[in-house]
């Protein structure tokens, strides 16, 4: 009888006697440069809004302490820290070949950042409503652009999942899908990174 080969054991990562030629490590790398220029561009973000944040910078309208709910933000962390945890599960599901458990794992990351994103929005509907949008003062559009570019990034992530979503069944786990997943993992462990220090310098410090 024919030996039945387990789930991603073509890979390297899940045989570390595979002597052939694997794209996992390649495709990691060129994602981590990737990664090292969105972390400049949120580094240049920080750095913009350190500089704005100050009542000159207010134009008479809302400073920090005004708009941010460090509540509200705290429960975005843990929502994105959970959703983080969900995905890095899915991420160990994949590693046993268990297509449901991965699957599982991703659907309840979503579900997450999608609350994340909700009290997000939220929080800048209410902004906006009493006049206090992005071209207010430079504050406020510091603190605008920060905010979004990050929720920006939270919404790619989560079409990536639902990309992920269907590859998975489709193709297995094969190289390429491995890839994704890992690089995927790497994106949205950033992204929670990230907005550890938003929570930090803009709701606490500024709050």
């Amino acid at each position: 009888m024919a030996h039945q080969a387990a789930p991603g054991a073509g890979t390297r990562l899940f045989h570390p006697g595979f002597e052939g030629h694997s794209q996992i490590s390649a495709r990691t790398l060129g994602f981590w440069l990737y990664m090292l220029s969105d972390a400049l561009l949120f580094t240049a973000l920080f750095a913009a809004y350190a500089v704005l944040d100050t009542p000159m910078n207010a134009a008479g309208g809302p400073i920090a302490s005004q708009i941010v709910n460090p509540i509200e933000g705290f429960w975005q962390t843990i929502a994105i820290l959970a959703s983080v945890t969900c995905y890095s599960l899915a991420t160990v599901a994949m590693k046993n070949g268990n297509r449901a458990g991965t699957a599982l794992g991703i659907i309840a990351a979503m579900v997450l950042a999608v609350v994340f994103l909700a009290f997000g929005f939220n929080d800048l509907a209410t902004l906006t409503a009493h006049g206090n949008g992005l071209g207010r003062s430079g504050y406020l559009s510091a603190y605008f652009v920060l905010i979004l570019t990050h929720a920006v990034h939270m919404l790619i992530g989560i079409l990536w999942m639902l990309v992920m979503l269907v590859q998975i069944p489709r193709y297995g786990f094969n190289e390429m899908v491995v890839a994704r997943m890992l690089n995927l993992r790497m994106f949205w462990q950033f992204q929670a990174t990230v907005w550890v220090c938003v929570y930090i310098y803009v709701y606490m410090i500024g709050a």
